[in-house]
């Protein structure tokens, strides 16, 4: 499905305030790794992954999955991930966003890339699917704690 260029208006074509939160779905780049390295909660982000149609994918997730992927499984496995996650809608990072995304690290203190990945879930009306702790506790996101096999 791909991105294209252009960065939509907020909402365009997402949930926004008819759809709601749980209309899309955004899986930040813990839950791709660990889907795409058959990890212990490989099976809980298959769901949100499954629909290709309400997935919306932030550019900066595309990098850091392509670079881990690249790093444990080599450049082949690390582009059938990066094809993988392009068939969502690509959410590329514009002023508007990297500046919101700004705020919302600042306020949850957030790493940048968290941080992103927030704006571009709250950008999009999408739940935010992840396992990552430090998004634990804010609202709009479906947080599961790490698991070991």
């Amino acid at each position: 499905m791909g991105g294209g260029g252009r960065t939509p208006a907020p909402n365009e074509g997402f949930g926004g305030a008819s759809g709601g939160v749980d209309h899309f779905n955004l899986v930040d780049s813990s839950g791709w790794i660990e889907f795409f390295t058959d990890g212990a909660n490989a099976d809980v982000f298959a769901e949100p992954l499954a629909d290709e149609s309400r997935l919306v994918v932030p550019t900066v997730s595309v990098y850091e999955v392509f670079r881990v992927v690249l790093r444990r499984r080599g450049e082949d496995d690390a582009l059938r991930a990066a094809a993988a996650m392009g068939r969502g809608r690509e959410i590329p990072l514009s002023s508007a966003l990297a500046l919101e995304a700004a705020r919302l690290a600042h306020a949850s203190h957030l790493a940048m890339a968290d941080g992103i990945i927030l704006a571009t879930a709250r950008f999009a009306g999408a739940m935010l699917w992840t396992q990552d702790i430090d998004f634990s506790g804010i609202p709009q996101v479906r947080y599961v704690p790490k698991a070991t096999r």
